[in-house]
């Protein structure tokens, strides 16, 4: 019989999107001004906003219609 792996849980979504934001802020950092550079800093910012919808759609404020 195969034994199920079970995954340690992971950190919350806002967590894991805005340490993705800082990593490629810094790679970003260490980069010459170019097309890579600033694809990291494109990636950085949809992090911070995913992070920022996330917490919106998490928000009690929003509720779905009755």
């Amino acid at each position: 019989m195969p034994r199920i792996q079970r995954n340690q849980p992971k950190a919350p979504l806002q967590d894991r999107l805005m340490l993705e934001a800082m990593r490629l802020k810094d790679e970003a950092n260490e980069l010459p001004p170019g097309s890579l550079r600033d694809a990291r800093i494109r990636k950085a910012r949809q992090a911070v906003t995913a992070c920022h919808v996330n917490e919106w759609l998490s928000s009690p404020g929003l509720q779905a219609p009755q």
